[in-house]
């Protein structure tokens, strides 16, 4: 029985990996010419995103230890997030987790009994609303705490994201060390994908990228043809684990309900070294939001830009940039400073992730076919979709491939 893993992101290498070593015969396909996904790293070496994990990131921090790559993630900032407020000045550190307010030099603004109260009721199960409906009496808690955090976790503006996905977010986060931020010391590429890509061969599991599906052939309720460049023919015992987007799932399962809405991801690369450790900054008030520093450059994530996807490189480059010089001075980061904007780029995202608005999500089933099974970040009913939620459903969907036989 040979499982056809289709798509080399998150969740295709999760479910690729514990299926080889279950002992399966694994083909993993991806139409890109590299694997990753939307974590993928670029040709030239660079991410094309600041992604980071936290503590409650289970599933991803198990599948980390399974590649051998824990030790390469790393935590930047243990005393508290370091943020730069644009609109006063202030540089400060904050604690990313309510359990860590108990300092008073890291509570964000607005963290009155008030507004701790507000984030408790949140949390509790109740009526899906937009997050910035819960905090209307907030405000201050609402700009410095709960809009960035929404945006980063649900990548969709408070105004319209799901207040029902952030509670399960601070649910997760709420204990200490669940919200310790973790990144990739060296990028995606080294850190990520390729020793996943290692494990998965060493497991005896084929790799096949620039690999595209162009066709599902059904069947009987079977999937029976996967037609490539040249058709596939699955024999009785074949399975397929669909871990594309949402539009191709869609594509090759026609009537199979996925996201119809979609948010995107502007990241901003500047060549322009960093020496010392790696650092990982936020911004308030700006167009950047955070700032991930290494030594091989800097990179900035604008999370829900939908303004800002639209806009000309040209004109972001000196706007971010000039941001970036403020946080480095703030924050005493080594190595020259010039005003001028060092060669950048821009990398974006249109459909990063599906905009989490209030509402059941769309479910589709996790066997579509009878020799078929979905995964990807997308398919959780809870959790918005991330690089954890990724893992998780890999995971899952490769569990049921083996209970089934």
């Amino acid at each position: 029985m040979t499982v056809h893993v289709i798509g080399a992101g998150m969740a295709g290498l999760s479910a690729a990996l514990l299926l080889a070593r279950a002992g399966r015969p694994v083909v993993l396909h991806e139409a890109a010419p590299e694997a990753g996904g939307r974590a993928r790293a670029l040709p030239d070496g660079t991410d094309n995103g600041t992604h980071a994990l936290v503590g409650a990131n289970h599933a991803a921090l198990r599948f980390l230890d399974a590649i051998g790559a824990r030790a390469r993630w790393i935590e930047p900032e243990p005393g508290g997030l370091p943020v730069l407020d644009l609109a006063d000045g202030r540089a400060r550190r904050v604690a990313l987790s309510p359990a860590g307010w108990r300092d008073p030099a890291r509570r964000p603004d607005g963290a009155s009994p008030g507004g701790v109260l507000a984030l408790l009721r949140l949390a509790l199960p109740g009526r899906d609303r937009p997050v910035a409906e819960a905090f209307r009496g907030h405000p201050a808690l609402l700009r410095g705490y709960v809009e960035p955090l929404t945006v980063a976790a649900l990548n969709t503006p408070a105004a319209e994201a799901s207040s029902r996905r952030l509670a399960a977010v601070l649910r997760r986060t709420a204990v200490p060390g669940a919200a310790r931020l973790l990144v990739a010391e060296r990028g995606l590429g080294p850190d990520l994908v390729q020793p996943a890509l290692d494990a998965i061969r060493s497991a005896g599991g084929e790799v096949r990228t620039g690999h595209r599906l162009r066709e599902l052939a059904v069947q009987e309720g079977r999937a029976a043809v996967l037609r490539f460049d040249r058709p596939l023919h699955l024999s009785g015992a074949d399975a397929v684990l669909l871990a594309t987007p949402p539009w191709e799932s869609a594509r090759l399962l026609p009537g199979l309900p996925v996201p119809g809405a979609h948010a995107p991801i502007l990241n901003l690369h500047f060549a322009h070294p960093v020496p010392g450790p790696v650092r990982f900054l936020g911004v308030l008030g700006g167009l950047c939001q955070w700032v991930l520093t290494r030594p091989a450059g800097i990179a900035v994530t604008v999370s829900a830009a939908d303004a800002e996807a639209q806009e000309a490189t040209d004109a972001l480059a000196p706007r971010a940039w000039a941001e970036i010089r403020a946080a480095a001075r703030a924050f005493s980061l080594p190595g020259d400073w010039p005003e001028a904007p060092p060669p950048g780029r821009a990398i974006r995202e249109r459909r990063a992730t599906p905009r989490h608005t209030p509402g059941p999500p769309p479910r589709a089933p996790a066997r579509p076919l009878a020799n078929a099974w979905l995964a990807g970040d997308w398919t959780d009913p809870v959790l918005p979709a991330t690089i954890d939620a990724a893992i998780r459903s890999g995971t899952a969907a490769a569990r049921r491939v083996l209970a089934a036989g």
